[in-house]
């Protein structure tokens, strides 16, 4: 934030269904949570972004700049996909979440989200990350994974028309490189990047991600 608020204006907004955000009933669905965006653009009168989104967010902002290319002037994409994950997998996890709360997955969430290596030796890190995960409302969590699990936009991905940059992470197994890269090929131009990290990149690998991402927002 602090690399980002040197240049730029910045907008960060809790999702449907989580943080301080309500927690509407479900079922969610991506284009949904996208026009909450639109919404709070809407309400604050900005007219145009640079939108970076991350997993989920990546998602969004996919959906934004395929559906609402006016609104979006720069586009990254972090971590995620134009498909994410089989809906067998999405649907064991919000099973287990409906069934236990946030504690029945933080564990292997958190094995999914970080290397081995970054578990052994930050260890304020990811309890810091395990506490948020924690602190989810667990129906919202469940609403948002729905909208994952039911999200396809492989085929309109090429619509895309603003300058994107795709960043993924070497040893992501939840949006795996070979994601991000399907996504950059369909993007006239989009520029591909990979770091050294699993799949929450801008924590693991924080001092590549920020400079990449302020590079990419700030060059004309």
């Amino acid at each position: 934030m602090p690399a980002l608020q040197k240049t730029c204006r910045v907008l960060r907004s809790d999702t449907r269904g989580h943080g301080l955000s309500a927690v509407f009933p479900g079922p969610y669905t991506i284009e949904q949570l996208a026009r909450d965006v639109l919404a709070v653009l809407d309400e604050l009168k900005i007219n145009q972004v640079h939108f970076c989104g991350l997993s989920m967010g990546g998602l969004i902002g996919l959906w934004l700049g395929i559906y609402a290319p006016e609104r979006v002037t720069r586009l990254v994409l972090c971590n995620s996909g134009a498909k994410i994950g089989a809906a067998e997998m999405w649907n064991a996890r919000i099973a287990k979440v409906r069934a236990g709360g946030m504690a029945a997955i933080a564990d292997s969430t958190i094995e999914r989200w970080f290397s081995r290596d970054f578990i052994a030796t930050c260890p304020q890190e990811i309890a810091s990350v395990r506490k948020v995960l924690l602190e989810t409302p667990p129906e919202g969590y469940s609403y948002c994974c729905e909208a994952v699990r039911d999200a396809d936009l492989r085929q309109t991905a090429s619509r895309v028309s603003a300058p994107t940059l795709v960043i993924a992470g070497t040893h992501d197994v939840a949006t795996p490189p070979a994601d991000g890269q399907f996504v950059a090929a369909r993007i006239r131009g989009a520029r591909y990047v990979e770091f050294n990290a699993s799949h929450l990149s801008n924590i693991e690998a924080a001092g590549p991600f920020t400079s990449e991402l302020v590079g990419f927002l700030t060059t004309s």
